[in-house]
């Protein structure tokens, strides 16, 4: 038996790079596979502007001939240069159930980090922060979400095998859409809304609500860089981003806030659950991919909360209470039942406590895993 490593450099291999994982998990169902064109889009250096700060290899696995593997190396530049972290990222990490293709596939990624003089290996994850991080380690009975990514029972049992550690773990929580929430909710909200003399904003399309796009990223920084996991974005990355997601955003499940200059202090993201639509799709847009995602856009009982950004300035002051009464009131004109959230730092205790009156239960978990290079 023998395995061969081959690194990557054309547009078609890339894309038998990307269409390995959807050959992988065809009959699983749990995972929920992302559009080809998105994947290939995000990986491709010509296109996404991650890579004007990052660097990328891409490898494969053959065993005795037979594709059996697939590993990415990512070298982001300013968290290796700028705030000195030496760290190689790997990420779209899949393999076959079999520990020596798993154990090739890391020799190479230790092999390039070795060449770039870098302290030690984190994964999985992308280039950068918003990109898909962390390996499912509990939840594999769980259907995954849209944003979220699935992967065999297996792959940290050989990740531990070979040395590697936790490094971070994040939560994801699934709870049940309460049929009514307490009235010292909407008091404390209105109470909060007058004494901060903030602004609920809803949009009526897409089209309204771009130009505020750009502040959710610069909110989203103010937000989160205070943790140490957190890497500057560029205004690039900002554009890509805003351009990948807003297509598929339902304005109806986006709450912003804005104080009384005008700017931009708080903001939630819900959508839709697409898992089922993604999965029915097989990752492709055409010919019927895109009725499916509309149709999960359109009629859904699951939510999926993204993301939630507050400035400093007011957090702790009970502007999420906003929020909450703005999310439940679109939940119940939409007859929306389940809302699960996305990874969620298992140490970022101020956001999972969002949920503590609402009987959440954990049902996932991930994690990065950590070697450090000898």
């Amino acid at each position: 038996m023998s395995i061969e490593i081959k690194e990557i450099h054309s547009q078609r291999e890339l894309r038998t790079f990307v269409k390995f994982q959807l050959d992988l998990y065809k009959d699983n169902p749990y995972f929920v596979p992302g559009l080809l064109v998105d994947e290939v889009n995000s990986l491709d250096t010509s296109k996404n502007p991650a890579f004007k700060h990052a660097t990328a290899r891409y490898f494969l696995a053959y065993k005795d001939g037979k594709l059996a593997g697939r590993i990415a190396t990512l070298i982001n530049k300013v968290e290796t240069q700028e705030l000195n972290i030496k760290k190689l990222r790997f990420g779209w990490f899949d393999v076959i159930d079999d520990l020596e293709v798993t154990q090739a596939l890391f020799k190479k990624v230790e092999e390039v980090g070795k060449e770039n003089e870098l302290e030690f290996i984190e994964g999985p994850m992308g280039a950068t922060n918003l990109e898909k991080a962390g390996m499912l380690t509990y939840g594999f009975d769980r259907l995954a979400t849209a944003v979220g990514q699935y992967n065999y029972e297996y792959y940290p049992q050989h990740l531990e095998a070979l040395g590697f550690v936790k490094e971070k773990e994040w939560v994801e929580q699934f709870l049940t859409v309460p049929q009514s929430i307490p009235n010292k909710i909407y008091e404390f909200a209105e109470l909060v809304t007058k004494r901060y003399d903030l602004k609920l904003l809803h949009f009526k399309n897409s089209k309204e609500m771009q130009p505020y796009i750009k502040p959710v990223f610069d909110l989203l920084e103010e937000t989160y860089n205070e943790l140490e996991t957190f890497v500057p974005i560029t205004e690039e990355q900002k554009s890509f981003y805003a351009k990948k997601y807003s297509t598929i955003l339902n304005p109806d499940f986006i709450s912003f806030i804005e104080d009384g200059n005008g700017d931009l202090c708080a903001f939630a993201i819900t959508m839709p659950s697409y898992a089922k639509a993604l999965q029915k799709a097989k990752g492709k847009f055409l010919p019927f991919g895109w009725y499916h995602l509309l149709k999960a856009q359109k009629k859904n009982d699951t939510v999926e909360f993204v993301l939630i950004g507050v400035h400093p300035k007011y957090q702790k002051k009970g502007i999420t209470s906003i929020i909450f009464k703005d999310m439940f009131e679109t939940f119940t004109s939409h007859n929306i039942k389940y809302l699960e959230t996305n990874p969620e730092l298992e140490d970022n205790q101020s956001v999972q406590a969002l949920w503590n009156d609402y009987n959440p239960i954990i049902h996932k978990r991930r994690k990065t895993f950590r070697k450090d290079l000898k």
